[in-house]
């Protein structure tokens, strides 16, 4: 984007901490981040994970997890999740100068792989579903994921603005691939999303706040 002389770069790192390779395999560590460096100087900064959390057997993409000297072959997700992000908020108070670079961590994207947390319990996964929930409320109540970021975000003294995505995704759970997803009714794809769709709508809300922030 010469003309805005504007630069866009897209790190892709699932977990945000490090995942290094070793002679045992991929390990997973909560509580190194020497990933940040390309991130340092960065007029805006959009922070996201959640996704690739969730993921077991092969598509797991560790095989262990490491905490200071302690190794683990699994623990709770959300428990991982949650040290993970203490130690990207650690980061981010140490690193990051406010006259300088704008954060925002985008909230949790959900799936919709269980109908009884929108209350059809018939349903298989959001296969044919084509009308969003109705009303405000999300029946399951909020994402377990969401609250950690909020807990975690609480407690950054820098500025971080968290766009929370997170409720008003939930309510569409006819926002999905569905059958079309993978390469066409190989499976059921209810996490990611159509496009033009959901994802169109954070974008509107990042656009928003950034005419805010720089007008």
């Amino acid at each position: 984007m010469h003309e805005y002389k504007t630069k866009v770069m897209f790190s892709r790192n699932a977990f945000l901490v490090d995942k290094v390779n070793t002679s045992k395999g991929a390990v997973l560590k909560l509580d190194s981040i020497e990933g940040g460096k390309l991130w340092k100087g960065i007029d805006v900064l959009i922070f996201n994970t959640w996704h690739w959390w969730l993921h077991t057997g092969r598509k797991q993409p560790w095989n262990f997890i490491q905490e200071g000297n302690n190794v683990y072959q699994d623990m709770d997700r959300l428990v991982a999740y949650e040290k993970a992000l203490n130690t990207w908020a650690k980061w981010v108070d140490t690193n990051v100068h406010p006259a300088k670079t704008m954060v925002f961590f985008q909230g949790v994207s959900p799936d919709h792989n269980n109908g009884s947390d929108w209350g059809e319990d018939k349903a298989r996964y959001c296969e044919g579903q084509k009308q969003p929930v109705s009303g405000p409320n999300y029946p399951a109540g909020p994402h377990p994921a969401e609250l950690v970021v909020e807990k975690v975000l609480r407690g950054i003294q820098k500025p971080v603005y968290l766009l929370n995505v997170t409720a008003l995704s939930q309510l569409r759970k006819d926002g999905h691939p569905s059958v079309y997803g993978h390469g066409g009714h190989n499976d059921m794809d209810c996490s990611h999303w159509c496009l033009p769709g959901v994802p169109d709508t954070w974008n509107q809300l990042l656009y928003a706040i950034l005419l805010q922030f720089y007008n």
